[in-house]
C-alpha cells in the first residue's frame, strides 16, 4: 500500500489558475473521492497526480517518493478513464495483456496477472470476446482490469461510471467498493455524483474553483458542512435555507420571516453573537410529520404545494417563513396538494452559517 501527498500544488494555464495551493494527505489504503461540479478542478487534480499534466508549483509524493516530474509509467499508478478506451480488434484477454506484453513481461507472469484480474472482476467467461460484444458495464470492468493487471498500489478513477445507465452505475459502484475491500489499495476517485461519493469514500474532498472546500468523512460532511456551499452541494434534495438573525441575550433564537426557531442547544463552532446575520440550513430528512411533530422543539402546520412520489419516500414542497421548504414523508403516506400537514424539527440539529463569510458557525 502507498500513501499520496500533495503539497502546495498550483496549476495555471496562462493567466487562468485552475488549482490553487492545494494540500492533501491521502493515507495508505484510503478511498478518497474528489467531488464537485463541472469545472471545479477535480479531474485536473487527478491528471496532475497521474503525470498527465505538468504542475506550475508544488510537489506530488507517492509512497514517499517525489514524483512531481516523473513520467506516468514511473509513478506506480493505474488509471481508469471515463471512456473505456479498449482496443476494438482485441479480445478481452488481449486488452488486459497488451500493456504487459509491451513491457516485455514473462508470459507466465502475464497469465498470472490477467487470470487474477479476471477472477476479481468476474469476467472469466468474457475473455475471448471483443469489446463490441460486451455491455457497457462489462467494458468498464475490462477497463478497470487493465489498470488492475499493472499490480500497482494507487488506482486513479476519472468518473468511470458516468457513461452507464442508473442500474449499471449502482451495480458497478458496489463492485468497485468490493474491489477496494479486497485489495485495500489506495484509490482516488473523481465524480460529480454525490451518491457515488457518499457510498464509496472513506473521505471526500469537495472542490470549488480549484480549492478544496472541505476534506472529511461522508458523515462529517453531511452533518457538519464547513460552509454553505458544501451544505447545499451535499444532499438530494438539497438543504432548506433560511435567512435571518440570532436574537436574545444568549443568541438562543433564530428569527426568520416572522418565525422564531429555538437554537439554544446548537453546537457553535465559533463564538456566537446576538443580532448577527446568519443563514440556517435544515435537511428535508430532519423533518417529522403527524403526531411525532409535536415532540419537536419547533412545530408548524403547512399547506402542501407539490408532491413528488419517489417510491420508498415522498418529497413534499411547501412554504415556511415565506420561502420554499421541502421535507420527506414515508412513501406509503397519502398526501396531495392543498393538504394541511403538521411538521416539526429540531433547529439545533441544523447548520448555521455566517451571512457574509458563509462559514459554519
Amino acid at each position: 500500500m502507498t500513501n499520496v501527498s500533495i503539497k502546495d500544488l498550483t496549476l495555471e494555464f496562462g493567466s487562468l489558475r485552475v488549482l490553487d495551493q492545494l494540500n492533501m494527505e491521502i493515507a495508505e489504503g484510503e478511498f478518497l473521492v474528489l467531488l464537485g461540479a463541472s469545472g471545479c478542478g477535480k479531474s485536473t487534480l487527478l491528471n496532475c497526480i497521474a503525470g498527465l499534466l505538468d504542475v506550475t508549483e508544488g510537489q506530488i509524493h507517492i509512497g514517499g517518493k517525489n514524483v512531481t516530474w516523473e513520467e506516468p509509467n514511473d509513478r506506480g499508478i493505474g488509471m481508469v478513464f471515463q471512456s473505456y478506451a479498449l482496443y476494438p480488434q482485441m479480445t478481452v484477454e488481449g486488452n488486459l495483456s497488451f500493456g504487459l506484453k509491451n513491457a516485455r513481461m514473462p508470459k507466465d507472469e502475464i497469465k498470472r496477472r490477467v487470470d487474477r484480474a479476471a477472477e476479481i472482476l468476474q469476467i472469466e467467461p468474457l475473455m475471448k470476446r471483443k469489446p463490441g460484444a460486451l455491455s457497457g458495464g462489462q467494458r468498464q470492468r475490462v477497463a478497470i482490469g487493465r489498470a488492475l493487471v499493472r499490480d500497482v498500489d494507487v488506482f486513479l478513477f476519472d468518473e468511470p461510471l458516468s457513461n452507464l445507465d442508473a442500474k449499471l452505475r449502482a451495480d458497478l459502484r458496489v463492485e468497485i467498493k468490493r474491489l477496494h475491500q479486497r485489495l485495500n489499495n489506495t484509490m482516488i476517485y473523481v465524480t460529480h455524483d454525490q451518491v457515488e461519493a457518499m457510498t464509496l469514500a472513506d473521505r471526500i474532498a469537495i472542490m470549488k474553483g480549484g480549492v478544496v472546500q472541505q476534506l472529511a468523512t461522508p458523515d462529517e460532511i453531511y452533518n457538519r458542512p464547513t460552509n454553505r456551499y458544501v451544505a447545499g452541494f451535499i444532499g438530494s434534495p438539497e438543504m432548506n435555507f433560511f435567512e435571518g438573525s440570532l436574537e436574545g441575550a444568549d443568541a438562543a433564537t433564530f428569527v426568520t420571516g416572522g418565525v422564531q426557531l429555538p437554537v439554544g442547544n446548537y453546537e457553535f463552532s465559533t463564538e456566537k453573537a446576538a443580532n448577527a446575520a446568519v443563514s440556517m440550513g435544515i435537511r428535508p430528512e430532519s423533518v417529522v410529520t403527524g403526531e411525532l411533530s409535536s415532540k419537536e422543539p419547533f412545530t408548524a402546520t403547512v399547506e402542501v404545494e407539490i408532491v413528488e412520489p419517489m417510491g420508498a419516500d415522498t418529497l413534499v414542497w411547501t412554504k415556511l417563513a415565506g420561502v420554499d421548504f421541502r421535507f420527506r414523508m414515508d412513501g406509503t403516506a397519502s398526501v396531495a396538494a392543498g393538504d394541511k400537514i403538521a411538521i416539526g424539527f429540531d433547529p439545533s440539529k441544523g447548520s448555521m452559517f455566517d451571512a457574509k463569510s458563509e462559514l459554519r458557525l
